[in-house]
């Protein structure tokens, strides 16, 4: 069973460390977006599209490189209390509270699975009201969800970073488990 921990934690931490390597450069992309925001309205027209597109930018560079954050622990801790504690006592610490933030990225999962089905159309029709138990008129919704900017982008392709997001998110906290549960045990990780 160990064995197969450190094979799921080394396949895991693979992903989400080349995934991280390659949004670390997204800073760039925003950057050039905003850059050409400022060069559009100061001397062109100014573009629709750059303000949503930056916003969509910096959502990937979040949630995709959110993973790669967790594996090098560069997330925010209490050191007042954590730093001086022993490895066991924090790997106990961190065990229960990766369990909770597991419990968290999956209702942040759901939520963005189902919000990635309405954008794709997938209700195609929703009833109005019910009477006695029967549907009274029905109401087309989620066809083909657009942003309600001058731009109108349509949302799938974000929210569908978001759910890639999420998903790594999980899988990197399930490696860290493993490592917490490893590190009870005596062994190194």
């Amino acid at each position: 069973m160990f064995s197969v921990m450190r094979g799921y934690i080394s396949v895991v931490d693979a992903v989400n460390y080349r995934t991280g390597r390659v949004m670390m450069y997204g800073i760039f992309v925003l950057m050039g977006i905003l850059l050409w925001s400022s060069i559009s309205k100061t001397f062109f027209l100014p573009s629709l599209w750059t303000l949503e597109m930056a916003q969509f930018a910096m959502v990937a560079y979040y949630i995709l490189g959110g993973p790669y954050s967790i594996q090098m622990g560069s997330n925010v801790r209490m050191d007042l209390l954590y730093g001086g504690w022993s490895l066991r006592r924090k790997a106990w610490f961190d065990l229960i509270t990766v369990c909770f933030l597991i419990f968290y990225l999956c209702v942040l999962l759901y939520g963005a699975i189902s919000s990635t089905a309405y954008s794709l159309g997938y209700w195609k029709t929703e009833p109005i009201s019910y009477l006695f138990g029967v549907a009274i008129g029905t109401e087309e919704v989620g066809r083909l969800e657009r942003s309600s900017s001058a731009w109108r982008p349509y949302m799938w392709p974000i929210k569908t970073v978001m759910i890639v997001g999420f998903f790594l998110m999980i899988l990197q906290c399930l490696s860290e488990l493993c490592k917490d549960v490893l590190r009870l045990r005596g062994e190194s990780v």
